[in-house]
């Protein structure tokens, strides 16, 4: 079964531009083209698809998904490169997921330092507040916000 341009994009949830933006990039070389030029994406372009957004999600620039890409088409020889680069992209997600936890850390912190200051009528409670009445969990945050060192 082949699909269009617009039918492929609504499968993977982007702009059917998207896909013509990743042709006009060399992302595309797999997909087939009717007589007359048009795009002909097949079920098992999909999975390339969706590489390239997966990849694309983890702030990989264009060009180094084509460095990719052109790896997959070159075949078993480009296994080692291919390894390599779909490692660094993993550790650059977990740092990503690490400042995401970091910022979630301190919205926690915030969250539960305003509803303190709620139930107490002024945010002035925390500046007499002992650091062992801080909730464990958000002591780290605290000294973090304060500029405080980390270490004992």
């Amino acid at each position: 079964m082949f699909y269009t341009v617009g039918e492929m994009a609504k499968k993977l949830n982007v702009a059917p531009s998207t896909l013509r933006y990743y042709d006009k990039e060399g992302l595309l070389p797999f997909v087939e083209r009717s007589g007359g030029g048009i795009r002909m994406f097949k079920d098992s372009d999909f999975e390339w698809l969706s590489i390239i957004e997966c990849l694309k999600k983890t702030g990989m620039p264009i060009k180094e998904i084509k460095y990719f890409i052109d790896w997959c088409m070159e075949g078993d020889s480009t296994i080692e490169k291919r390894l390599a680069m779909i490692d660094r992209q993993r550790e650059a997600v977990r740092q990503q997921m690490k400042q995401v936890q970091d910022t979630l850390d301190m919205l926690d912190y915030k969250h539960w330092y305003y509803e303190t200051a709620k139930q107490a009528g002024t945010c002035a409670i925390h500046k007499t507040m002992p650091p062992e009445d801080v909730p464990e969990q958000y002591r780290t945050v605290r000294q973090r916000a304060k500029g405080e060192s980390l270490t004992p």
